[in-house]
């Protein structure tokens, strides 16, 4: 009771409709057991959970890494609770890199979770799709998730009507999350958010953030 309680006091502390989110935050983990996706590491930092997924084309990475479709893949997905609340005045530095150390800490902690699963051995591509208010953000996105090892693969636009369905849904939620964390943030066109999809070998993802020392890590991005 005492946990619930002090849960409740930090959801009432930092967002603008607690109530809301916590509606929002039961309904997330209904859709998450529905789709498999889970937490993979235990961390107060990590922002991703994932979700094993089938490739829907055939590319090759930068390094050489080819993804044939239908083949497996470590899809990503937002951890909403563990994401910092963008201030009432838009985000600010310190919010920058709290998410940099996030996104940072996800990945290392991402590398150590696969290295530990022999079942995940055959995966070699990690995705993600970055929800983007419009099209002029991609290079803006693409730059930031670059510096992760993240590159940017444009795929067809031609979407069924049920994944255009399944698109507004998300947007709907992505909008009532944002309105119940922090209401001042909500624009007009969160409803018409794109997906930007953004690929990591793990090749990569190993080279940059396997065996990691997470103090000396926390060190470096202090610096």
């Amino acid at each position: 009771m005492a946990v619930w309680d002090s849960a409740k006091r930090e959801v009432e502390s930092q967002y603008s409709h607690p109530w809301l989110a916590e509606l929002i935050f039961a309904l997330d983990a209904r859709l998450r057991r529905q789709q498999a996706v889970v937490g993979y590491s235990s961390h107060p930092s990590c922002v991703f959970r994932l979700g094993v997924a089938r490739a829907r084309q055939t590319l090759v990475l930068r390094d050489g890494t080819r993804l044939r479709a239908g083949q497996r893949m470590i899809e990503l997905h937002f951890w909403n609770e563990h994401i910092p609340p963008v201030p009432p005045n838009g985000a600010t530095i310190r919010w920058a890199r709290q998410m940099q150390t996030g996104i940072s800490t996800s990945l290392r902690e991402l590398a150590r979770y696969l290295s530990s699963r022999p079942d995940l051995r055959d995966i070699s591509v990690i995705c993600g799709h970055v929800p983007s208010a419009t099209r002029a953000q991609w290079r803006q996105i693409e730059h930031i998730m670059g510096y992760y090892g993240f590159e940017t693969v444009m795929e067809s636009e031609r979407l069924s009507l049920h994944e255009r369905i399944h698109r507004l849904g998300e947007n709907i939620l992505i909008s009532l999350t944002i309105f119940a964390q922090n209401a001042a943030a909500l624009r007009l066109d969160t409803l018409m958010r794109v997906r930007i999809p953004i690929y990591l070998s793990r090749r990569d993802l190993e080279r940059k953030f396997g065996d990691v020392d997470d103090t000396a890590a926390g060190a470096a991005e202090a610096s």
